[in-house]
């Protein structure tokens, strides 16, 4: 029976990735299709993150092919219709003096450029992202005082701005205090409901990924399992963790 990829955003075709010689990813294939709220789980230094920086194109693949919405990767222009929280923000200084309504405008810079005003419209949209993540009264705050969660919330919004079809986030929990992670994960969850939003979010969290998302990956240099979480067995967790001491448990309040 043939493919039907009519749905697919990203699909990833036999990518492999080596660094320094090491092979960090092995023949990868997987398809990411309209809407998916996917998880993608495997052990630390199992190329989680480098394969959705293959994805965006922050890094390049020793082998294989990459379709964004049909398109080659090295052809696909449209990067407004990605959004991307990194891990712990990494290149943001919390430090810097910026209000919250600062931080998330700059998710319009993508479709704006860097030396455009904001319009009357671009106002009203980063304003609705703020109110989306639950956070519009905390607009006129500056960033670095907010808590961990907060800011995670922050950084969620920024992606919105740009009104991206689909959002990466990468270790997005990271942190986050155990009772702002259970609110995090409904928030995220809505997102991908209400507002028909593709999330693709990396974690080394396997139970509460399980738990919260609508499909999974499992990523340990090759893709070991692609399917419903709902099929996710112990034995699965045992095969594919082998001793289930490097698993990352997370407690639902």
């Amino acid at each position: 029976m043939p493919v039907d990829h009519t749905n697919n955003i990203i699909e990833v075709e036999g990518v492999s990735f080596a660094y320094n010689e090491n092979l960090v990813l092995e023949n990868v294939y997987l398809n990411i299709h309209k809407g998916d709220y996917l998880g993608i789980i495997g052990p630390n230094g199992g190329g989680k993150t480098t394969l959705i920086k293959i994805m965006l194109r922050l890094l390049s693949s020793s082998k294989g092919t990459i379709k964004m919405f049909g398109q080659d990767i090295h052809d696909f222009k449209e990067w407004s219709r990605i959004g991307y929280v990194p891990q712990k923000v990494i290149n943001f200084d919390v430090n810097f003096p910026a209000t919250v309504f600062e931080v998330v405008a700059m998710g319009r810079y993508g479709k704006l450029g860097l030396f455009k005003s904001l319009t009357k419209e671009d106002k009203r949209i980063i304003n609705e992202a703020l109110r989306q993540v639950e956070m519009y009264g905390f607009r006129d705050r500056i960033i670095g005082d907010l808590s961990g969660g907060q800011q995670q919330r922050i950084f969620i919004a920024r992606a919105l701005a740009g009104q991206p079809e689909v959002i990466f986030l990468d270790e997005p929990m990271a942190g986050v205090d155990v009772m702002a992670q259970d609110q995090f994960y409904q928030l995220l969850k809505r997102l991908n409901r209400e507002l028909e939003l593709t999330l693709v979010f990396v974690s080394h969290d396997i139970e509460a990924v399980v738990n919260e998302v609508t499909e999974i990956a499992f990523v340990n240099r090759s893709l070991s399992y692609d399917n419903n979480p709902k099929n996710f067995s112990k034995g699965d967790l045992e095969k594919l963790y082998g001793d289930n001491k490097f698993i990352h448990h997370h407690k639902h309040a």
